[in-house]
Order: C-alpha cells, then structure tokens, then sequence
C-alpha cells in the first residue's frame, strides 16, 4: 500500500543537481575561515577551569587540558610564556588563563592559546614558594645535617646586599660597634628585579672561587635585604639562589627582611638572621662574649686589686714606722735583684736571639749570593775559560802529533820516490813519446832520447845500441 496520493504532487528526492551549482570548499579553506572568525570574536579573553592532562613538551612548550563540570579546553602555552610562569602548573590546580581562542589545523581542534595563568584562590607567587619549598625539601636542602656550623671568630665577612641600601650600613654599625677588628667584603648586587637572582647567585659563587684560591679571603656569607612584599623578596624565593647557597662552600648566613618574613634562602642556608642588623650581631656573637668576658674580669681584677690595697694600707699603718720602713726597704732590695736578675736573662736572651739572627742572615746572604745570577755567570766565565785552555791544548797537541806523522809520510814518501835515485847518481831514460827506456833493444841508432838527471835533463841521439850479452861479457 503506498503512502503517497497519486494525484498529490510528489517532491523531487533526487540528488541529480549539478555540480557546477554546489559551493564546494576544501576542508584546509573551511578550517582556516572558521580559525579567523573564531580569533577574531575571542581574541582576548579569562576562562577558569582545572588543569588535567598537564604535558610539558621536550621544546619547552607547555599542553594540558582546562575543564569544568560541564565541558574542557585544549591549551597550550608556548615556552616563551611558560618561563614567565612564577609557579610550576600541575594537574587538579584551579587556574585563571589569559588568551585568544584559534584553531589547529592539522586536527581540525579548537584551542586556547594562552598569554598568562594565574592560581585561583592563592597568589601565583606563594603557590611557586609552597611548590619549591616542597621539591626542596624533599631533596634534602634543609636539612640540619648538611648546614655547615659558622666559624667562632671570623676575620673577614663577605656581605651580598645592594651597595645603596640602609641594611649595609646597619650591618657595618652593629659590626663596628662589636668587633672593630673585623674585614667586611661587600658584594654589590640587585636585590629585587628580574636580573636580582642571576646576580646573587654569581656573587655567591665568585666569592667561593676566590676563598678557595685564597683562604685568607673571606670567612662567610651573608646574603642580606630590608624587608618587603612577597613580590619584593621574589629574588630569594628563585630556585636559582637556592641551589647557589646550598653549593657553597663558605658557610651563609641568611637575613632577609624582617622578623615574621620567610624565604627559600633562609631554609637552604646555613643559619637565618631575623633582619640584618642581627646577622651582624650573631656573626660577632663569640668575639663580643670574649669582649663582655674580659671586661668583666678585668672589672674584678681591679676590684680585687683595690681590696688588696686597702688591706696593706691597714696593715701598713698597724705597724711601727722603723719596722715597716725595715720591710719595706727589704721587698725593695729584693725586687731590686729580681729586677737585675731579669734583666741579665733580658740581655741574654736577647744576644742568643741575635747570634741566631745573625747566624740566618749569614745563611740567608750565602743562600742569596748563590743564587745570584752574577755569580753563576762568573763560575760560568771561569768554566768557559777552562775549557778554552783545554780545547787550545788539545788543539796544540793534535797539531804536533799530525805535523809528526806529516813529517814521518813525507820521509817514507821521498824515500820510495823514483827522483830520491836520481839523487844517488842515477838517471832516467826517456824514448821521444816519453816511454821510460828500460833495455837498449827499444832504441835504434838515431833516435832522439831525453835523459833524466837529478837536476835537469839531456837531449841526444843514439849512435849505437849494444845487447845486453855484451855487458855480461864484460862484466
């Protein structure tokens, strides 16, 4: 049975419109259409929620999720924002987020991007102090333990504080007033400003380098400020002081701002001063009970010697005047000798002490004229002018021994030579080419010879030649 009239008109269901007619738009131009509208109606807004799905990115951005009862917000904070943050967020806090509405593209997400963020119900800047203060301790920066006692009585006091303030000169008062003989090294730094952290803890470590290069430097730290709002103490709430206190090796001293005022560098550090003016007193603590203790004895002492006094004065004017005289002539002779008797040991003592001195400025002087650079270069001198001598003899010697063997092959040498024969009377006998004629079948009758004397030579011509069987005959 159908549901239709026949003779009703019917609606056309079909699909068959053309495509040329449809507004077609693809999806990465709807997004971004849709991203400018929404930016350009929400650009600056608060919206409250929870954080949930709190997730820090390598990057430094920073995602997490705001929700209520009835519905939840991508967010996401870029690094830049995320390090202006005075407080770490964390899932289940109730947020305040300034920011601009926009849309992710690539998933098509609506998203907050936000400026700033504030906890609701508490301060951003007491929540980052409870936050740290907790992560801090729970590494064991506070802990009694690790805090280094402060030496009795120090020498030198490095003070890091603002160089204009009124907390140096109450420092430098209450000090003076109490121990006069005490250095004070003042580190000048901001006390309050975004710079104020960087600057106390790089002071707190160059202080450190110095005092391990040299002792002597320095004994402690205070870190020292006035008192002021939490805004104003933000410096010694930084993580980055912190952590520079608890790395020093030089014990520190915390005063920072009054009584009822308390700070993150005050836990780390070694002992809080409730202001300023009492970290000088408990810094001079030992040297002004050892003052108090002296000036009180020295007060009996003087009491005592008066009482003594007045007590020989009476016994004195008991006595009958010849006796007392007798006597007192007696402690006056006998003070007499032990005065002489000091006085010899006096004099001794002092010529022993200066035949020693003078004995170690003789060994210092040798020491000195040793060392000198005068003397080495003479005994140098005299090295050199040594072995000059020895090298010239040595010389001299080598010469004489090669003039002799010279001499010897000069003689074996004349001795072996064809003209030491011609000495003896003998000749040489030399056909025209220069040939030595040594039998008289070389030559012929008519043949120019040259004959080699000791001194000089002759030229002639053979006129007869003889075999040498003739001369054994004759012979």
């Amino acid at each position: 049975m159908s549901l239709f009239d026949p003779f009703e008109p019917q609606l056309d269901l079909s699909f068959d419109e053309p495509r040329s007619s449809r507004r077609i738009l693809p999806v990465s131009d709807l997004v971004a259409q849709i991203r400018s509208l929404v930016e350009t109606e929400f650009g600056d807004l608060w919206v409250e929620g929870e954080i949930s799905n709190y997730r820090p990115a390598p990057s430094g951005h920073v995602y997490f999720t705001l929700k209520d009862a009835g519905g939840q917000l991508p967010i996401v904070l870029f690094r830049r924002q995320a390090m202006l943050l005075r407080f770490r967020p964390e899932d289940g806090l109730h947020v305040l987020v300034r920011g601009r509405i926009s849309v992710y593209e690539q998933r098509g997400q609506v998203q907050l991007i936000a400026e700033t963020m504030e906890p609701v119900g508490t301060g951003s800047l007491q929540l980052a102090f409870e936050q740290l203060k907790k992560r801090l301790k729970s590494e064991g920066l506070f802990d009694a333990e690790r805090k280094k006692p402060l030496p009795a009585f120090p020498r030198t006091v490095a003070i890091i504080t603002s160089p204009t303030g009124a907390v140096i000169r109450d420092f430098l008062n209450v000090a003076g007033r109490r121990n006069s003989g005490l250095g004070i090294l003042l580190y000048p730094v901001s006390v309050q400003g975004d710079q104020a952290p960087d600057e106390i803890a790089t002071a707190l470590r160059e202080l450190n380098r110095a005092a391990e290069a040299d002792p002597n430097f320095a004994d402690l730290i205070v870190v020292a400020r006035g008192g002021g709002s939490l805004e104003d103490l933000a410096a010694f709430n930084s993580e980055t002081v912190a952590r520079a206190i608890a790395a020093s090796r030089l014990p520190v001293v915390s005063a920072v701002g009054h009584e009822t005022d308390f700070t993150i560098a005050d836990f780390v550090a070694d002992l809080r001063a409730p202001t300023p003016s009492a970290a000088a007193e408990l810094v001079t603590e030992a040297q002004h009970k050892v003052a108090e203790r002296v000036a009180t004895v020295t007060h009996r002492l003087e009491r005592a010697a008066r009482y003594q006094l007045l007590q020989a004065r009476q016994r004195l004017s008991r006595l009958a005047v010849s006796r007392a005289e007798a006597r007192v002539s007696a402690q006056i002779h006998r003070s007499a000798q032990r005065l002489d008797e000091l006085g010899f040991r006096l004099e001794a003592a002092l010529a022993a002490t200066l035949r020693r001195r003078q004995m170690r400025v003789a060994e210092l002087t040798a020491a000195v004229l040793h060392a000198d650079p005068r003397q080495a270069v003479a005994r140098a001198r005299q090295r050199l002018t040594a072995l000059q001598i020895q090298l010239e003899r040595s010389l001299e010697r080598q010469l004489q021994s090669s003039t002799s063997r010279r001499a010897a092959l000069d003689a074996r040498l004349r001795a072996l030579s064809p003209l030491a024969v011609l000495d003896r009377g003998y000749a040489l006998v030399l056909a025209a080419d220069g040939a030595l004629v040594r039998s008289a079948a070389q030559l012929a009758p008519g043949d120019a010879i040259v004959t080699r004397l000791a001194v000089g030579s002759v030229t002639s011509r053979v006129e007869a030649t003889q075999p040498a069987e003739t001369h054994r005959k004759k012979a």
